[in-house]
């Protein structure tokens, strides 16, 4: 098993881990992952996935965005989301790692805080943020969907 920064070979793998997620990215073709990876991800050094991966398959991951920012003395917001890891690979530390890993990154990149997001209903999930030192209890999140999907 390797934890380590994703890149283009491995988005077959990592498109179909996302349909673990919440079931909202079945049938997204991979070539039009290819096209976002290409033209969006590759150059953006404030952007990286990070995975476990085992014999070529992605069975955990997590990306990370940096944001800069102007308040905290320039301390950039490192943004963390898509945090998944396959069913048969559950309970065994990959995420901790891979998560740590975004974490990592988070602070090579000068960030004075990492924030995240998750669904209401993932109460496991939350509890794994927790764990990982996350609060959930000193900001309140807001979202408004520009899509349905």
């Amino acid at each position: 098993m390797e934890i380590r920064e994703l890149n283009q070979d491995d988005l077959e793998s990592l498109i179909k881990l996302y349909e673990q997620l919440d079931g909202k990215n079945s049938g997204f073709a991979v070539d039009d992952a290819r096209s976002i990876w290409k033209n969006e991800i590759e150059e953006n050094q404030s952007i990286k996935y990070f995975g476990a991966v085992e014999n070529g398959k992605v069975v955990s991951t997590c990306f990370c965005a940096v944001i800069p920012n102007l308040t905290r003395l320039g301390g950039s917001i490192g943004f963390i989301e898509n945090v998944v890891t396959d069913k048969d690979f559950r309970k065994q530390g990959l995420g901790k790692k891979v998560m740590e890993k975004a974490i990592e990154f988070a602070r090579e990149k000068n960030c004075y805080k990492v924030i995240l997001e998750s669904g209401a209903w993932r109460t496991d999930a939350h509890q794994f943020y927790r764990n990982l030192g996350f609060d959930d209890t000193a900001k309140k999140s807001f979202l408004m969907k520009l899509k349905d999907y």
